[in-house]
């Protein structure tokens, strides 16, 4: 009894506050799984008849009702907010001093709900993730869930005036790298004091929540070798029942933390890395739960723990999401509205020149990748953009990168990367309404990145060449904030560095000047080759590179 009580400080302690479909196989089947799933949801809204600001009886089974699609009263999550309000207003919005996992726990509650955290009885509460110090005071907890409460809506990281050092994105990626143990995986305290020792061993809760964190940022080519390493580390510590010991015991909340991280990448439970001995993760949450839906902490407890229950159920949550293709867990742009989402005053991502309608284009199939770009130099730039949806392969595995890039294409490619709202207005008489790219070349034609080859012809199929790539990307450039004005003299010493720049036409050379002097394209190169077809894999590479200039990455 010891022993579960300290490990249930512990974890309260480690979790503080505590797309792309992943197919959850499971040796009893989908419809266990959502048998099991509705008796933890009509467990859950019986034990936790009003929900708290709390991580035992508040955020966490608010979030697994919410995202779980069990028909629960209005009422519930109308209460809960106005627990929240008055909770926030007794306290002045500081749900913590020291414990900034406390926001990130409500933000999420409160997302899950529909509701916007960012004005709660006037206070927004994603402000205290602003101040990157003190976020990461509390340790590895710190980082990890601030990163996926900010991404639960894409919550731009507001300016905290107070903070020493203000947060961003890429500061909590880096503080969570940092703090890797040499086995692949995390624990709470490795990496405290500065150093991570030698010998610290990742336990696997920690290692879960870190790589649920790091899911989104597959594209970044050290995340993704982190986080391979940790699968590696989690495959060959589960057990042969499929399950995990985490402080001391077998317990279901260690397998919780598994299962989601793997449904956040994408990674079936049915991988067969994580079956053992015919035994998945979710046959394994499963083996937890009690008849009346409840779960236990240990298999061989009797009775429930409320912080075991609300675990394992978002556990199955994820699953079931998963399974029916849904967005998962964490990402939260698919949840019911039940108030309205104000602006934010903070900035968005993006160039403070772009124009309104470019927005950034999220990840939504985190991990995509091709057999055939293995070892090709614009490698990062394919599984980038094909995360974001924004290019696909020629098949599930194929995306070869050698093949050119048709007018019709690029339009498609273009204006899903700057993320522009469709427009239907037709354009030109050989772009038929009904045909896949007719609403690309009419948004691309709107926004001025494409023109046609005459004044009623676009010549969808048509070939792009290196130099009409750089006048539309150029163009994409300038509604994504960028200035892209060369005098001449600019872009007269810019390309007289090749030794052909002069076969480029005189109308694409202050394009392609821009280009290379922003590194969208390579100068180490010796020539341009203006009027050679490009491939689809340069093509990647400069959006890729644009979107990272524009700051739309």
């Amino acid at each position: 009894m010891k022993k579960q009580i300290r490990r249930c400080f512990a974890l309260v302690l480690a979790l503080a506050f505590a797309l792309t479909p992943c197919v959850p196989a499971t040796a009893a089947g989908a419809a266990a799984l959502d048998a099991a799933a509705a008796r933890a949801a009509a467990y859950m809204l019986g034990a936790v008849k009003a929900p708290e600001v709390g991580s035992v009886g508040g955020e966490w089974a608010v979030i697994g009702l919410a995202r779980s699609g069990y028909d629960v009263p209005e009422a519930y999550y109308a209460n809960y907010y106005k627990t929240v309000e008055d909770y926030v207003k007794e306290n002045q919005g500081i749900l913590h001093e020291k414990k900034y996992t406390e926001y990130s726990r409500v933000i999420l509650g409160l997302t899950a709900a529909g509701y916007d955290p960012r004005d709660v009885a006037g206070y927004d509460l994603t402000a205290a993730l602003g101040d990157f110090e003190r976020t990461v005071w509390q340790g590895i907890n710190g980082p990890i869930w601030a990163l996926i409460a900010l991404d639960s809506m894409d919550y731009p990281i507001p300016e905290n005036k107070g903070a020493k050092t203000r947060a961003t994105r890429d500061l909590y990626i880096a503080e969570i790298l940092r703090r890797q143990t040499s086995d692949g995986g995390w624990n709470l305290t490795a990496g405290a004091d500065g150093e991570v020792g030698a010998n610290e061993k990742g336990d696997p809760d920690l290692t879960g929540m870190a790589i649920q964190a790091l899911a989104k940022y597959q594209d970044k080519p050290e995340v993704k070798a982190a986080t391979d390493k940790a699968l590696v580390f989690l495959s060959d510590l589960q057990d042969n029942k499929g399950g995990y010991t985490g402080w001391g015991s077998v317990n279901s909340e260690s397998v919780v933390q598994v299962l989601t991280a793997l449904c956040e990448l994408g990674i079936s439970a049915g991988d067969s890395r994580f079956v053992k001995n015919g035994n998945t993760l979710v046959d394994n949450i499963l083996s937890f739960q009690n008849a009346d839906g409840s779960f236990k902490h240990t298999a061989e407890g009797s009775g429930n723990s409320q912080m075991s229950s609300e675990q394992a159920f978002y556990g199955l949550v994820a699953a079931q999401r998963s399974l029916s293709g849904k967005n998962s867990l964490y990402r939260m742009s698919d949840t019911v509205r039940r108030g309205e989402f104000v602006p934010s005053g903070a900035p968005g991502p993006g160039l403070p020149g772009k124009n309104a309608d470019v927005k950034q284009t999220a990840v939504t199939k985190p991990g995509a990748t091709f057999a055939d770009v293995a070892g090709h130099a614009d490698k990062t730039a394919i599984e980038a953009l094909a995360a974001r949806g924004i290019l696909g392969g020629k098949s599930d595995s194929s995306f070869d990168p050698d093949a050119t890039v048709t007018r019709a294409e690029f339009a498609a490619i273009i204006t899903r990367g700057l993320g522009l709202p469709e427009k239907t207005a037709a354009a030109f008489e050989d772009v038929p309404e009904g045909r896949w790219y007719a609403k690309s070349v009419a948004t691309a034609y709107a926004y001025g990145i494409v023109a046609g080859v005459s004044v009623a012809e676009f010549n969808p199929g048509g070939t792009i060449t290196r130099q009409e790539a750089a006048v539309m990307v150029a163009r994409a450039a300038k509604l994504a904030g960028m200035d892209t004005g060369m005098d001449a003299t600019a872009i007269r010493d810019t390309l007289a560095q090749f030794g052909d720049y002069r076969t480029a036409a005189e109308w694409s050379r202050g394009s392609l000047a821009f280009c290379y002097s922003q590194g969208i394209l390579d100068d180490s190169v010796l020539d341009v080759k203006p009027q050679e077809p490009i491939s689809r894999a340069e093509i990647a590479e400069m959006l890729y590179r644009l979107l990272d200039k524009a700051k739309l990455l």
